[in-house]
């Protein structure tokens, strides 16, 4: 992959984990904090499982009805 194609991934998955964190706790600090360290935060989630049982499409499907 080239370089733009790699920052519009590493821009897409950045967002991916905004909205993970409002949905999970609308809270402005939160998503503050989740945004600079958002590749720890995305990982961790996929770790305790947060986004198991077709929650990784729901969460983001439900910004857009």
């Amino acid at each position: 992959m080239n370089n733009t194609n790699s920052s519009i991934l590493y821009g897409i998955l950045g967002l991916y984990t905004l909205m993970i964190s409002w949905h999970y706790n609308h809270s402005w600090l939160l998503l503050l904090i989740h945004y600079i360290f958002w590749p720890v935060y995305l990982v961790y989630e996929l770790l305790i499982g947060h986004l198991s049982h077709d929650l990784w499409r729901t969460i983001p499907e439900s910004y857009f009805r």
